[in-house]
């Protein structure tokens, strides 16, 4: 007669592991409270961002009121160069500003802080004497194409300098720079001859326009359309 013997014992079967709803509420609470956090700092920027554009609209009514007194107590003298050019660069400013302001405001959620540290590098090596006037970023924010002015050419590389010390841009390197003398439209002296007054002339601009490119950006690249930063963005400016 013969018998047979089980040697299977359940215990060594492999056993499911079932989440409770208490642990699942729990990793709903951490996923909320971290959405909480991302999107308190991305207003907290904007706020900041507000602040600075607020500041350079005041500056910019002033030095217009100042630029007005100048014009009224020296009529018909030529109006001071060194107050238009600080209007130009003051408005530029404030253009850079409202549309740093509206570039962070648009922008991925999941992009925001990644702008944010381009937008701080940007403005904290600014060099006196130079400002940029647009910039460019791709959609994830790994290349970059920046423009601008300077009243020396030799402001542009101590800036490319300066830039490359911050965290955001270690490790990426310049593909092109490329910088002009562009020529503008001067009034002409009616004072000697007043026959001359429809006379017009183009100078050489007391500034250099450059453009700065990072690898891998293309000539006609979609940008996502950046800060007019000529003080960017009390700002990206040519003024600390």
């Amino acid at each position: 007669m013969s018998q047979q013997i089980n040697l299977f014992n359940p215990i060594f079967l492999k056993q499911k592991k079932h989440f409770s709803a208490v642990t699942m509420a729990q990793g709903l609470g951490v996923i909320l409270l971290g959405s909480f956090v991302v999107a308190g700092y991305a207003q907290m920027q904007l706020g900041a961002i507000q602040d600075q554009a607020a500041s350079t609209a005041t500056q910019l009514g002033s030095t217009k009121a100042q630029l007005a007194k100048v014009s009224a107590d020296y009529a018909p003298r030529q109006k001071s160069k060194e107050l238009e050019a600080q209007l130009q660069q003051v408005e530029s400013e404030l253009r850079s500003q409202t549309q740093t302001y509206d570039f962070v405001r648009r922008g991925g959620v999941g992009n925001t802080n990644g702008y944010a540290a381009y937008l701080r590098a940007f403005s904290h090596q600014i060099v006196d004497g130079l400002w940029l006037t647009s910039f460019g970023i791709d959609g994830i924010a790994n290349e970059f194409e920046l423009r601008g002015r300077a009243l020396q050419p030799e402001l542009v590389p101590v800036y490319i300098s300066r830039l490359k010390k911050e965290t955001v841009m270690q490790g990426k390197s310049f593909s092109q720079l490329t910088m002009v003398n562009p020529e503008v439209d001067t009034p002409p002296d009616t004072t000697a001859n007043p026959s001359a007054a429809s006379a017009q002339k183009r100078i050489p601009a007391r500034y250099v326009e450059f453009v700065l490119k990072s690898s891998g950006v293309p000539s006609d690249a979609s940008r996502q359309a950046g800060p007019a930063v000529e003080g960017a963005a009390g700002g990206l400016g040519a003024a600390q």
